[in-house]
């Protein structure tokens, strides 16, 4: 067993907790760390990532359910939908450079980061909950499905801001939902996948394993942490992933201004919200 195998076992932790407690974040710290520590290739790493997502969202629906933190309702259709739309972008995305679908990722990543630290509306209300439009959760589905299926992702970093967002759910069962939707899901992008890329499942199985300790002690953790809280803390993860990827994938200058741009933007978000305060 290669020490990056081992050191990759010992992060997949976190990747379980971030599942679990955020209800994505999984598949952005999964496809870095079997790319970059394990030493998988850029498609297999994707691949593999899906199963262990799949695998251990599925497992971390239970405590969330428990807590009523599941919209079966709107996690069905949408999950439905994006079923269909990860086998396909598992099909093209299992055609692309791994240097494209990595890049792709971590704009993504930057893009969905912003939005969730920069968005200032209320939180959603405590009451009955919200029941959007079946047609809307199709397309949205659909589109997530498709997008995330091609760069590998499970989906929460996409499908809990789409449910916080556009549907107006609390941070919560937008947390439980996003993990019904990515067991549902995951494991079609993979067969999207297999049909051109291998899997060692050796050491996939066991990084799974202990990414499912993770998720249930996230999950467990969730329950004591605010909702505006968990927020913050899903944009800022996401947003640092992403920074990571882009020095990864590109030449340090490209990396660079990416990140001195991303700074900017959160540095004018700040300067507008004091300037806000001081004229009230």
């Amino acid at each position: 067993m290669s020490s990056g195998l081992i050191l990759a076992m010992v992060l997949a932790v976190g990747i379980g907790v971030s599942l679990g407690l955020l209800g994505g974040g999984g598949t952005i710290l999964a496809v870095p760390l079997l790319t970059y520590v394990a030493g998988f290739s850029p498609k297999e790493a994707i691949a593999a990532s899906m199963f262990i997502i799949g695998i251990t969202s599925l497992v971390s629906v239970v405590p969330h359910a428990r807590r009523g933190n599941v919209q079966w309702r709107t996690g069905f259709i949408f999950g439905a939908a994006a079923m269909a739309g990860a086998f396909g972008g598992g099909l093209i995305g299992s055609q692309l450079p791994g240097v494209v679908l990595m890049v792709a990722f971590g704009i993504m990543m930057v893009a969905t980061a912003l939005a969730m630290i920069m968005d200032r509306r209320p939180q959603a209300s405590g009451g009955a909950p919200r029941k959007l439009p079946v047609a809307k959760i199709l397309v949205e589905g659909l589109v997530v499905g498709l997008v995330t299926g091609m760069v590998g992702a499970g989906g929460g970093f996409l499908v809990v801001p789409a449910l916080v967002l556009l549907g107006g759910l609390s941070m919560p069962a937008a947390v439980g939902t996003s993990l019904l939707v990515i067991s549902m899901k995951s494991f079609t992008g993979l067969a999207g996948y297999l049909t051109e890329v291998s899997i060692d499942w050796g050491p996939v199985l066991m990084i799974t394993v202990i990414t499912v300790i993770g998720a249930l002690l996230g999950a467990a953790f969730g329950k004591r942490v605010p909702e505006k809280a968990l927020k913050k803390a899903f944009g800022y993860l996401v947003l640092a992933m992403g920074i990571v990827v882009f020095f990864q994938e590109l030449p340090a200058v490209y990396g660079a201004l990416a990140t001195l741009l991303v700074i900017a933007l959160l540095g004018t978000r700040r300067f507008w919200r004091r300037r806000e305060l001081l004229a009230s």
